[in-house]
């Protein structure tokens, strides 16, 4: 592992910044910590409000990522107050929290960490804490003990697993008792991690290095010659699309899956104890809170909806065989393993879905290392596990923000012509309710415009077979699934009369207008079938049912667009897919309504450009918000019970009603 410490960069004569600058160093190795995971502090004096200068713990705040911490993230608590916590015999976790908040100089400071009594409790000044992969390699296998030993000698004390918090505090309280901490490097957490610790922050930071590249080292001695190879895997996006729906069923909720067919994930799906390591257990407790105990198992050829369901039983009668008090949390796995597909993570917001991922994926790289170094992958005891995954002060960081949830929250939607104009609109609207958004257009600009909105862009050409198919494909193996379709992608050929009407104009709008709609149906139903709540919504025009003379081209195509609209409605019905089609007006906030043409149009009525934007009955201007908001609602729940259906949003135009 790479010493990333810079005398230059680092801080000088100013503890808590030295501290950021550690825990940033530790942060952004993820082979130490993973999102959130760890725990950082430095022992100072500060004064109060009244002057007076305090001895106190900056410990990392709740809350708070070592990858980005700044020093509002280490909230100051008394040290007499966290070393008077540490005599007592026993203390529940309600009563630790209040007492830790009680001892803040910032009463509006976050939550000192669980471990801040542990860290109050080892006397050096500056104190890191990680979840090393190595470390876990070391401790999680039957002959724990024996390779802490072996590759550490007695340069740290270990520690047995006990349960985070105030036990764990009175427990490294107990093993450093009477010992000599110049003479060792640390304290190895069985099962969960490793401390090191020094008066100097850059020596504190050269231990962990120094000690996990030591577990590293070792274990690449214990490896096999190339054990972990790449294995082939298959490509079953219809499956996935399968598997992805009947865990958002189980939990409730729409999910993101995310597939991986790293080398890592590749050769744990086709190891041949897959679904017996699949039963153990996580590499470290800490991850419980987000990935639950165990991952799924799904067999190469197997039944998703019936490997989910039999999750579903066996987390339920685990969650029996422990429970007290506890309510049981969904029973929906987090991630799993396909065998010989490679390893699928859920999360009902993508946010949610990557971080599984990281997690998942260094966890089956560590696990696939024990397994090879040393004989088996050896996991806390289920009782133990469960403490962690019901413990109340870790659930309570996934609770925050209440339970209100966007209304396309876990969606995916693929958006067409999604670079300018109403394409746009519709695709920001769905990412503002939570959806997943892909946006493909022939236009470059398309990346930028999706990166604004946080979603992905995709340039093709939605006319051709094979980029249509590879847009879908590219969709599926991102995100798992496709739950909502937006096929706007269309063109404004130029006006002409009938016997005026060029043939490759006449071609080119049913190309562009119609055809290309009916591929882009044609290859993206099968996995909106496999969706949540599909929605399809076709962007049409006012001319479908208010043509005018000279637009025969533009109309017919539009006209053909809302009765394939209509077939679809029809299809799709018996598979719960809805399937809609929006009539606009003219939108004059796009780039194809400059001031020039707005100005050509107006007079052409007689009108003023103002009396022109709003010549319908409401005399409102459609702007493409409008419309983004239309669609975003048909797509929605509102929109639940209605299918076939001609939507316009036209302000009230005459010749229709």
């Amino acid at each position: 592992m790479k010493n990333l410490y810079n005398v230059k960069d680092a801080p000088k004569k100013d503890d808590l910044a030295l501290r950021v600058y550690t825990s940033r160093l530790l942060g952004q190795e993820p082979d130490l910590v993973l999102h959130g995971g760890g725990n950082t502090s430095v022992k100072t004096t500060v004064k109060d409000f009244f002057g007076n200068f305090v001895d106190v713990l900056c410990v990392k705040g709740s809350g708070w990522d070592l990858a980005t911490i700044e020093k509002p993230g280490f909230p100051a608590v008394r040290m007499d107050t966290l070393l008077k916590l540490a005599e007592l015999d026993t203390l529940s976790d309600a009563d630790m929290v209040e007492q830790q908040r009680l001892g803040l100089l910032d009463p509006a400071a976050p939550n000192p960490s669980i471990e801040a009594i542990v860290h109050a409790v080892i006397p050096a000044k500056f104190v890191d804490h990680t979840h090393a992969d190595a470390i876990l390699a070391l401790t999680n296998n039957p002959a724990g003990k024996k390779h802490i030993k072996e590759c550490f000698g007695d340069s740290m004390i270990v520690v047995p697993y006990v349960m985070p918090g105030f036990v764990l505090a009175k427990a490294v309280q107990k093993a450093i008792e009477g010992k000599d901490l110049s003479k060792v490097d640390g304290l190895i957490l069985m099962n969960h991690g490793i401390f090191t610790f020094d008066d100097d922050a850059k020596k504190s930071y050269d231990l962990m290095i120094k000690k996990v590249t030591q577990a590293e080292k070792y274990i690449a001695t214990q490896l096999k010659p190339n054990p972990i190879k790449k294995a082939k895997v298959k490509t079953d996006l219809l499956g996935l699309a399968a598997l992805r729906q009947a865990v958002s069923k189980q939990r409730g909720t729409a999910c993101i899956a995310r597939l991986s067919t790293s080398k890592a994930a590749s050769a744990f799906a086709a190891s041949e104890k897959l679904a017996n390591i699949c039963k153990k257990g996580p590499v470290t407790p800490d991850h419980t809170i987000r990935t639950k105990r165990l991952p799924l198992y799904l067999a190469d050829g197997g039944d998703a909806t019936k490997a989910v369901a039999k999750y579903a039983k066996d987390y339920t009668a685990y969650f029996d065989k422990h429970a007290t008090e506890e309510t049981i949390l969904d029973t929906a796995p987090r991630w799993g393993a396909w065998a010989n597909h490679g390893v699928v993570s859920f999360g009902a917001t993508l946010k949610e879905a990557n971080i599984i991922a990281d997690i998942a994926e260094h966890s089956v790289d560590t696990i696939l290392k024990t397994e090879h170094a040393f004989g088996a992958w050896k996991a806390l005891p289920a009782k133990d596990l469960f403490e962690i995954e019901y413990w109340e002060l870790e659930q309570a960081k996934l609770k925050k923000g209440g339970s209100n949830k966007p209304v396309h929250q876990g969606k995916i939607a693929l958006v067409t012509g999604a670079a300018a104009g109403i394409g746009f609109a519709c695709a920001e609207q769905l990412a503002l309710q939570g959806a997943t958004i892909i946006g493909a257009d022939l236009n470059p600009e398309i990346v930028e415009a999706m990166e604004k909105i946080g979603g992905l862009g995709i340039v093709a050409n939605l006319t051709d077979d094979a980029a249509i198919k590879d847009v879908v494909e590219t969709i599926v193996s991102n995100y798992g699934g496709l739950d909502i379709l937006v096929s706007n992608a269309g063109i404004f050929t130029a006006g002409a009369y009938l016997e005026n009407l060029e043939q490759s104009n006449w071609d080119k709008s049913f190309a562009v207008n119609l055809t290309s709609h009916q591929k882009l149906l044609r290859e993206t139903i099968p996995f909106i079938k496999l969706g949540l709540d599909g929605a399809i919504v076709l962007v049409g025009s006012r001319n479908v049912n208010a043509p005018g003379a000279g637009a025969a081209s533009y109309s017919c195509a539009k006209a053909g667009l809302n009765q394939l609209c209509r077939v679809a409605a029809l299809e799709l019905a018996p598979e719960g897919v809805r399937c809609n089609i929006i009539h606009p007006d003219a939108v004059f906030d796009t780039k194809l309504w400059t001031p020039e043409n707005l100005q050509r149009s107006a007079e052409r009525y007689g009108l003023t450009v103002e009396q022109y934007k709003t010549r319908n009955l409401l005399k409102t201007e459609i702007k493409s918000a409008n419309i983004g908001q239309m669609v975003s609602a048909m797509a929605s729940p509102l929109f639940g019970k209605t299918t076939g259906a001609q939507i316009p949003v036209d302000g009230g135009n005459d010749r229709i009603i």
